[in-house]
């Protein structure tokens, strides 16, 4: 390992994550359900996949530039939200000035473990994730406070349907770090003296609390407190998507989209995107891989709404085919967590630059001057790749509900 950390694959990344986390860190990082079928394909998906390179009449530069829901950001790759991290004691905040530095765009959960203000002044380009929970007065709250600190967008995730239970078993999380809790994840925490050292240099330790949640004069809730909240709360209808977009009243987000119909459902509530995504694996399993859902609904959306994909990037080539098939950008989540877990928030970047030099050797190979001229003839197809969910229902006239 070179002095500086750097490493040259997101694979490394990952490694290395593995060797300095505690294991039920690293496990909730890995996550997936069930038997992993929806986690395993994600990524396995983009290997089916192949290029269909130029030989000559390349171009000498290339733009990997790009817009996303208004913001212009230097490549298509943006930060996905993810929950409460334990993997860095600077948390959203280094992940924030990584993208910033990389000139791209920072999701940021409402389970997130750093305050949104903290975040936007790391990165203005913050868009907030929100999830349906809690009463709608709360929820507008949540959106004031964003929209107050200057997010630039709002993701609202609703993919989440609760599967538990994972065939290698699920990683022991407290919900507080008391020191009953401290001392039963001793024995895995001692053998990882570089994650450990970093926590005991900022003489903190690693906060499982959810402060972009936090009510007018009460503490911020634990994770599994705002997970509860969002269990006990009835799943929103459509109406629901419709009354958030107006609400907030910007850009918004629509993330978990896998079926026609639905993609079609959500151009109707007036959002401003949709991803693609089966929650990078930790929803429903067997889900197929967000690449192979990836053409239909680009097909039969792409001209009224802007694309994202999520789940399975791991490559600067996998982003290649995702724009070839229909995606404006796509979003990672493990990827830049490994990062963010080997080397703080220059691993952050490192993980940024591996996908910026893939995505450009990509672009050049196809022999195109920018990502925007990517396109299906780019790509080796094998029959059958492809998956198609909710045509037939999407053909239906049904209204918002």
């Amino acid at each position: 390992m070179s002095r500086n950390g750097w490493f040259e694959t997101v694979a490394e990344a990952q490694r290395r994550a593995k060797r300095r986390l505690p294991r039920s860190v690293y496990g909730a990082l890995l996550a997936g359900s069930e038997k992993g079928v929806t986690y395993r394909d994600n990524t396995a998906a983009f290997s089916e996949l192949g290029l269909a390179p130029h030989v000559a009449g390349h171009h000498a530069v290339r733009d990997l530039s790009t817009t996303v829901m208004g913001e212009s950001i230097s490549l298509p790759v943006l930060i996905s939200p993810t929950g409460v991290q334990a993997v860095h004691p600077d948390g959203e905040v280094a992940v924030a000035r990584a993208a910033a530095n990389r000139g791209t765009i920072m999701g940021l959960s409402s389970y997130a473990s750093k305050p949104v203000e903290e975040v936007v002044a790391a990165n203005p380009q913050t868009f907030f994730q929100l999830y349906w929970s809690g009463s709608r007065d709360a929820i507008v709250r949540r959106m004031d406070r964003a929209r107050a600190a200057g997010a630039r967008g709002l993701i609202v995730t609703l993919d989440w349907s609760f599967s538990n239970g994972r065939d290698w078993g699920s990683p022991a999380i407290p919900e507080r770090m008391t020191l009953k809790a401290m001392a039963t994840l001793s024995p895995q925490v001692i053998t990882r003296p570089q994650w450990l050292l970093a926590y005991a240099r900022t003489l903190r330790i690693p906060d499982l609390t959810t402060p972009n949640l936090t009510e007018p004069g009460q503490d911020a809730p634990t994770f599994f407190g705002a997970y509860g909240e969002w269990m006990q709360t009835p799943p929103a209808t459509w109406a629901d998507v419709a009354w958030l977009r107006e609400q907030w009243g910007g850009p918004f987000m629509l993330k978990g989209i896998s079926r026609i119909d639905d993609a079609k459902r959500a151009v109707d509530a007036g959002v401003t995107a949709i991803s693609v995504s089966n929650h990078g694996g930790n929803n429903l399993d067997s889900t197929p891989a967000t690449i192979r859902m990836l053409p239909s609904v680009a097909e039969a959306v792409g001209g009224q709404v802007e694309i994202v994909l999520d789940g399975g990037i791991r490559r600067g080539s996998d982003v290649a085919k995702a724009l070839a098939l229909g995606a404006r950008a796509v979003m990672i989540g493990r990827a830049y967590l490994w990062g963010l877990a080997a080397n703080g928030q220059a691993g952050v970047e490192n993980v940024l630059d591996i996908l910026r030099g893939g995505l450009d050797s990509a672009v050049l190979g196809l022999g195109h001057a920018s990502i925007h001229e990517l396109g299906p003839d780019d790509l080796v197809i094998p029959p059958g790749f492809t998956r198609t969910l909710g045509a037939a229902a999407a053909v239906k006239n049904r209204p918002l509900r």
